[in-house]
């Protein structure tokens, strides 16, 4: 089976269980931005991103830079979406300072079309750490997040239950 499949206790892919964090609201339907909720749902992994200065870049991966963003204001046309320095709406830096964006793949909830306020960078990335929540998106050991994406395939899906 080559989908990843992810629920409260884990995360199973092509026959392996892995750790990982979850949205500090658990999984369910989202109500909005902000409301740390990981979608319940059959996704898919629209783009992969990496730092090239920190482990390299996978192949079919995008480079992040230092003036890489990812828009999360409702308001902005650009909302749901990665974003160029400088930008004045609200938005979070992509390379940042904690890892956490290291490597990054963004689901396709609410992307590339996105409702306005109907949640924004769903993302699996890098973990803080065991029971750790994120703000909704799907966390794993670096090491184990870059053994699912060198695997992955163009029929590979993500499903939260």
């Amino acid at each position: 089976m080559t989908d990843l499949v992810v629920g409260r206790w884990g995360a199973r892919f092509l026959g392996r269980t892995f750790p990982c964090a979850l949205g500090r609201g658990g999984i369910g339907e989202k109500r909005g931005e902000g409301d740390g909720i990981t979608p319940r749902g059959l996704w898919h992994v629209g783009a992969v991103m990496a730092r090239p200065d920190r482990g390299g870049v996978p192949p079919g991966a995008r480079p992040i830079g230092p003036r890489d963003l990812w828009s999360d204001d409702p308001a902005d046309p650009a909302y749901n979406s990665a974003v160029r320095a400088p930008h004045p709406q609200s938005h979070e830096a992509l390379r940042r300072p904690d890892g956490l964006y290291d490597l990054v793949a963004v689901l396709d909830y609410n992307w590339p079309v996105a409702v306005a306020g109907a949640g924004s960078a769903i993302f699996l990335h890098v973990w803080r750490g065991p029971r750790k929540p994120t703000a909704g998106c799907v966390a794993f050991r670096r090491a184990d997040l870059g053994w699912i994406l060198s695997r992955w395939s163009p029929r590979s899906r993500v499903i939260i239950r």
